[in-house]
């Protein structure tokens, strides 16, 4: 019986993770057209599934738990599914949780990929972000400090089209 709930638990941990790899497909457009409303909606959905998908690996453990109390085993072990399958021998509940934990590594796989080419994204906004307000107020290389243009040292530096320091 805990394994069935156990092989539930890892499906529905898939479909949550699966509806994150849409709201990912989904931030990943909203990075690319700069659309930052849609991309706080975006990041508000996503903190909601995480909760849920914390709330479904704590069922996950507590169902793990009740297979080694079926099992005999009295110690509260955190396996994972792999070492679980040693413990599983009715045949067809040992193919069901495989292939809900294959299908959920594979999701699990797609996502981080996914979330690696997000920030790569927000890497490269924040680095164009950057370039151009350095070119608008003139960069960090400005001295900040006053110096008389009769100073030998003096010499006049480029400035930007805002000067910030005004």
């Amino acid at each position: 019986m805990a394994i069935q709930t156990l092989i539930d638990i890892l499906e529905e941990m898939n479909a949550q993770h699966t509806l994150m790899l849409e709201l990912g497909e989904r931030k990943k457009q909203a990075i690319i057209q700069d659309d930052v409303e849609e991309l706080t909606r975006i990041v508000n959905k996503e903190t909601k599934f995480i909760k849920q998908i914390v709330e479904l690996d704590t069922a996950r453990q507590q169902a793990v738990y009740e297979f080694l109390q079926e099992k005999g085993i009295k110690s509260n072990l955190n396996l994972n599914v792999t070492e679980l399958l040693r413990m599983v021998f009715h045949p067809e509940e040992k193919r069901r949780l495989m292939d809900a934990q294959q299908k959920l590594t594979n999701t699990l796989n797609a996502l981080k990929q996914l979330n690696t080419l997000n920030q790569q994204l927000i890497e490269q906004s924040l680095t164009i972000v950057n370039y151009t307000l350095d070119l608008v107020t003139g960069g960090p290389e400005d001295e900040v400090v006053y110096q008389h243009p009769g100073h030998p040292g003096y010499s006049p530096k480029r400035k930007g089209i805002f000067d910030s320091r005004i």
